[in-house]
């Protein structure tokens, strides 16, 4: 791979080249991607998904939103101390091209920005709930008419696929989704590859899958453009990661490592002290004593550490990426970044005590709980009328019930899969509010 193509401007629906070298540097194509993301209404959902304690009415606690945005600061930065290495290697990139160092950090940032955009309501409980109503659910009866690999997107279903959708699918009047630069579609595309088969390699690219079958030809269109290596073979879809992909997934692992630990220690959930011990051994380097020393408030405290870390993991990730450089152009690094971190036994302390205290805490079990029969619920009920309605069978049910789907969700779909992945689309787009009214809605326990 080379980053003259890996960092192209090209968007769906281009007929002509967009150059760098030619860009109006007060509206950037990467940095309109970025814009994009913000004002969709995908992006504002965030605000009311769960990052780790579903419907919490905690102020301090994280939601996709704040996850989001950090994420994205995290990665701007990763991007940027990247770029200033890359374009010091290949300084024609710059005097040829054009591209600057910021144009990575813009890159890093939009793609980690809309990482988590496709994810359901209830955290990834919520992808649970969707693929378990179709494996052992109510929708297993409509596996006979679909194919291996559509029935593997739905009951494996993915936030990473669904993301992808967001970003780049058409519906009537608005062609091409968001219309993002293919460079970021390609920094979003974690897992470059189609949900069978499952996890065929230890190779970080496969741990999971990146588009649904209805993307498939955009999805190479987008691979092929920024000359990212195939690894599959025969029908099967596959490729190696574009370069950045791995500075976002970075961005995600620092952010959630360091600030679900953090949200946990605010609510409670794992001792001040007990933290402070793990904390410490990741800014020990660096701390400043006599400073902390200063700080009265546990907040304080954590706030100042929490900052030391993510400086400390974002310095490290840049030293593991600049150093196998080489060897991820040749789509040869199977590992994520923070794998090879010096401080991988001090992340994996802290995740390990977040899935004990935090993620597997009485409080997040029971609202996922919730969650599970909310997303089921929605599901059938919304399957049932759509797909009675394409076939002539729509009770005066199914139709009260078609009354309360959007009006952009009303679209003409052919196909069986296409009518299963719209409505799951739909289901996973709604915030875990919205969620909850419209099970109560259709339970009629709503009270007015």
């Amino acid at each position: 791979m080379n980053w003259e193509q890996l960092l192209s401007l090209k968007k769906q629906g281009d007929t002509g080249k967009r150059l760098r070298i030619e860009q109006d540097e007060t509206r950037l194509g990467f940095e309109v991607d970025y814009d994009r993301i913000i004002f969709s209404a995908a992006f504002r959902s965030l605000q009311d998904k769960t990052q780790v304690i579903p419907l919490s009415k905690i102020d301090f606690v994280h939601t996709r939103l704040t996850h989001s945005l950090e994420v994205s600061v995290v990665g701007r930065s990763l991007g940027r101390l990247v770029g200033k290495k890359i374009i010091e290697k290949y300084p024609h990139l710059q005097e040829v091209h054009g591209f600057q160092m910021n144009d990575f950090g813009a890159i890093v940032a939009t793609a980690s920005l809309a990482h988590d955009i496709g994810n359901p309501p209830f955290g990834h409980s919520g992808e649970k709930a969707i693929g378990e109503y179709f494996s052992i659910g109510k929708g297993k009866k409509y596996q006979e008419h679909v194919t291996p690999k559509q029935w593997q997107d739905l009951v494996d279903f993915e936030g990473n696929a669904n993301g992808f959708a967001v970003l780049s699918s058409s519906r009537p009047g608005v062609a091409g989704g968001i219309r993002l630069t293919y460079a970021t579609l390609g920094a979003f595309m974690k897992y470059p590859k189609e949900s069978l088969p499952k996890k065929p390699t230890a190779n970080i690219a496969d741990k999971k899958y990146g588009f649904f079958q209805s993307d498939a030809a955009f999805f190479q269109e987008v691979a092929q453009e920024l000359g990212l290596i195939p690894n599959k073979t025969g029908d099967d879809i596959g490729f190696e990661r574009h370069p950045l992909a791995y500075l976002v997934e970075a961005a995600d692992d620092i952010c959630y490592t360091i600030i679900d630990f953090e949200d946990g220690i605010n609510l409670g959930l794992v001792s001040e002290d007990f933290a402070l011990e793990y904390l410490i051994k990741l800014v020990k380097d660096n701390i400043d004593s006599s400073k902390y020393n200063l700080l009265t408030t546990k907040e304080d405290r954590i706030s100042y550490l929490r900052a030391l870390a993510i400086g400390s993991l974002i310095n490290d990730a840049v030293r593991i990426f600049i150093e196998n450089e080489e060897v991820i152009l040749e789509g040869k690094f199977p590992f994520a970044l923070m794998d090879k971190s010096k401080y991988k036994a001090q992340m994996d302390d802290i995740i390990k005590i977040s899935i004990d205290k935090i993620y597997q805490s009485r409080e997040v079990i029971e609202k996922e709980l919730v969650g599970y029969q909310i997303i089921q619920t929605l599901l059938d009920k919304f399957i049932t009328a759509y797909d009675n309605k394409f076939n002539g069978t729509a009770s005066n049910y199914d139709k009260l019930i078609l009354k309360l789907l959007p009006e952009k969700h009303h679209l003409e779909k052919e196909n069986l899969y296409d009518r299963l992945l719209h409505i799951c689309h739909y289901v996973s787009l709604l915030t875990d509010g919205n969620a909850l009214e419209l099970y109560k809605t259709i339970n009629g326990s709503k009270k007015n």
